[in-house]
Order: structure tokens, then sequence, then C-alpha cells
């Protein structure tokens, strides 16, 4: 029986697709000093289209303002001043029974 060598993986001789550009706390940049619920306008672009909060890798904010946002985020949502589940879950229609 021949024995073979291991083959070693391909190196690969191009550049990376992207460069990633680092995240900074919007938060920080602009030296916020409290993120308050009051203002609905301004979380709800910290929230998804499902009525999720967001990761902080998606909105690149800090994890000291991570913490901050999701405590005002469920502040809002307690005096409802934004929704817990999107709108287009409840229009569900008339459903026919068979009656």
């Amino acid at each position: 029986m021949v024995k073979r060598k291991p083959s070693k993986p391909k190196e690969r001789l191009s550049r990376p697709r992207y460069v990633a550009r680092r995240k900074f706390c919007s938060f920080c940049v602009d030296k916020v000093e409290s993120i308050d619920y009051k203002y609905p306008e301004k979380l709800r672009s910290y929230i998804s289209d499902r009525g999720k909060i967001a990761p902080r890798r998606r909105s690149g904010v800090c994890a000291k303002h991570q913490r901050a946002l999701a405590v005002a985020i469920k502040r809002a949502r307690h005096l409802a001043l934004i929704p817990y589940v999107p709108a287009h879950i409840h229009e569900m229609g008339s459903v026919d029974t068979g009656d």
C-alpha cells in the first residue's frame, strides 16, 4: 500500500473581500449622558422589524449603553410608547370557520 503525504490546505493569495470598519458607539460619540425612554423615535432605530432589541454587534453600541438602551426600550414598551410586537402580526384578517 502506498502512503501519501497529507495535503496542505491552499493558502489564499487574494486580498480579503472587504475591510471591516470599526463601529463606534453613537451614544459615546454624541456624549449622551443618559438614554431616555421618553423619546421613542430615537429608540425605534435599535429595534428590529420583528420588535426585538438589536444586538450590540448589529447596532454598534458599547456594552454600557446597550444595557441602558435595553432598559429604556423596556420602559417605553411598558408605557405603550413602543409596541411589544409589530402591527402586521395582529392583522390576521377574517378567518373562515366553515359555519
